[in-house]
């Protein structure tokens, strides 16, 4: 009988013949095409603003591999990952320096300072969008009109403020469909909310993309369905009751779902392998909190995003959640608790 050697090694666990470094590359893949819509919709300034972050996350994560003694680490993909994703969560015309800050804040404070790849309590991508709007709020929050006629023809001079200097807008900006319901009670139209015809983050895209790259990691057993199926839901349940009980006050579920970055969030920041829980029953409870939370911020907060902060929020209980479900083991009692 051949010997077998027992790995055990942090998330993610992998369960087929497949490597950590494949399905970080898929999730690459998947993300391309959002990210590809995002440069058609805002052009030179998104492209810039997603190679800045990009960078700068795989070079931080090579540079302290490097100083801390060990073999660097980019090449399993997952610093490319949280690039694109903190890129595609800031506004088109965000300063090139702020979003470079925002990349090494990413992979030192919310990836390397917890052991790297496999131990990281919170998704890196949000740790520094996080930061970032904590940091630079009005640069955050001033949005670009999509699909104008000069985007691949000339650049913001936002995008390219000098470091420390106030970013400057050379053009006429426009609220956000969440900004415009939460602000002004105007709703934007749902295909236009699907098909990524407005402004607001570079991956406020088109939802259908996002939808489709979920499908295909889901497809590939490179994502768990549970957790986008138990926000989407939640979110879909939460805001369809209060849309029932005050139409003229509360946006329609369809709203709720194609508005803002849920569906990027849902997709490919809920289901980060190591942030969330493990239990089938685990995930359906932790991607419900990140819905219910989301439209509680939505409706009731005084921001008119909640996603990163109910993501974040998750992630910090996400292990509080497996230990709470965990089945007792058959023939042991459960441990009283003395008084």
């Amino acid at each position: 009988m051949a010997n077998r050697t027992l790995h055990i090694s942090t998330s993610p666990h992998i369960t087929k013949g497949v490597s950590t470094d494949s399905i970080m590359l898929n999730v690459v893949l998947a993300l391309l095409p959002v990210a590809g819509f995002a440069v058609i919709s805002f052009g030179l300034n998104a492209l810039l603003l997603l190679i800045t972050t990009t960078a700068a996350c795989v070079l931080t994560e090579h540079r302290l591999c490097r100083w801390a003694g060990q073999e660097s680490t980019v090449s399993d993909w997952s610093a490319v990952i949280t690039g694109l994703l903190l890129g595609l969560t800031l506004p088109p015309i965000f300063p090139l320096w702020m979003g470079f800050i925002g990349g090494v804040i990413a992979i030192a404070l919310g990836k390397f300072i917890f052991g790297g790849l496999g131990y990281n309590v919170f998704n890196p991508a949000l740790v520094g969008r996080a930061v970032l709007q904590a940091a630079f709020p009005v640069a955050i929050t001033t949005w670009y009109p999509a699909f104008l006629g000069d985007r691949f023809s000339s650049i913001s001079s936002s995008t390219l403020t000098f470091p420390f200097m106030t970013p400057t807008v050379d053009a006429v900006s426009g609220a956000t469909p969440l900004a415009a319901y939460k602000f002004e009670q105007v709703m934007t139209g749902s295909q236009d909310l699907a098909l990524g015809l407005i402004s607001g983050s570079t991956g406020e895209t088109c939802a259908v993309l996002i939808l489709l790259g979920g499908i295909y990691l889901a497809a590939r057993n490179m994502l768990n369905w549970r957790i986008p199926v138990a926000v989407l839901g939640s979110v879909f349940v939460l805001s369809g009751i209060l849309y029932l009980i005050d139409p003229q006050v509360y946006p329609s579920p369809i709203f709720m779902l194609f508005s803002g970055g849920l569906m990027l969030g849902a997709i490919f920041m809920a289901t980060d392998m190591v942030a969330s829980p493990v239990t089938p029953f685990g995930v359906v409870i932790y991607g419900s909190i990140i819905g219910l939370l989301t439209v509680v911020i939505r409706i009731w907060g005084g921001l008119p995003e909640g996603v990163m902060y109910a993501i974040l929020l998750a992630n910090a209980i996400s292990p509080h959640i497996d230990n709470a479900i965990q089945p007792r083991v058959y023939g042991t009692v459960k441990k009283q608790v003395k008084s």
